[in-house]
């Protein structure tokens, strides 16, 4: 049966970076399919917060539920299956550095229980196809470009078909125009369904790609879908 439920959703919980509370309380949620940007100042709590999202880090207070997984409660035997869910994207790549594109990608596939080599390398040409990228496969990724990189990561993250993608800082290390490419990749991927929520620094991306804004402000998230509040370019 088809779920209507959000696909996240954070009930009064306090999250942590080591033993300070760097947001406190905070509650709101996602639904399928949706687009949303998180920004505040360095150090307010987004990568905190994203990391608490697919259990890097432990939540004390509160509820937080991703995907049908409660945060709260999952056991370690449990996280490789939240993660098949939802699709993590870094602002450093973690690709491995001594193995193609095709290696990294299958290597990310073994160790979420894909068997089958026909089905692997279909689904291997399928995500790269879907990332805007042909003949990289047996490529190293020092030999690729940052944008090329990033979509290499993009597609790693898209393997198991995750009903959400979090994107912490993805165009961080980017120039603009590549910024721009990758997010037009985000928005192709979130029409398909899948929902995104991405974590950034650019005023920029904002204002050419709007979309419901969460911010992390002195402890507290705001949100644009409930409360207008100044996007200054200078704070990010």
């Amino acid at each position: 049966m088809f779920s209507t439920d959000p696909v996240l959703r954070v009930k009064e919980a306090t999250i942590f970076q080591e033993q300070n509370p760097v947001l406190s309380n905070i509650s709101f949620e996602m639904e399928k399919g949706e687009f949303v940007f998180i920004i505040g100042r360095t150090g307010s709590g987004k990568s905190s917060l994203l990391k608490t999202l697919y259990a890097d880090l432990p939540l004390r207070l509160g509820d937080i539920s991703v995907a049908g997984f409660s945060i709260r409660e999952i056991k370690n035997h449990q996280v490789p299956l939240l993660r098949r869910k939802v699709g993590i994207i870094f602002q450093d790549f973690q690709l491995l550095p001594d193995r193609t594109v095709a290696e990294n990608l299958l290597f990310v596939m073994r160790a979420t229980g894909w068997k089958e080599n026909a089905k692997m390398k279909n689904r291997l040409a399928d995500v790269l196809m879907q990332v805007g990228l042909g003949a990289v496969e047996k490529k190293l990724p020092h030999q690729l470009s940052g944008g090329e990189q990033q979509r290499v990561v993009i597609a790693r993250a898209l393997i198991n078909e995750p009903v959400m993608l979090i994107a912490d800082e993805p165009t961080g290390n980017l120039d603009p125009e590549v910024s721009h490419g990758i997010l037009k990749i985000f928005q192709q991927i979130n029409k398909s369904g899948t929902a995104v929520l991405m974590a950034t620094h650019s005023y920029g991306l904002i204002k050419k790609f709007p979309a419901r804004v969460l911010k992390c402000d002195e402890g507290k998230i705001l949100d644009s879908s409930i409360q207008e509040f100044e996007l200054n370019p200078e704070l990010y």
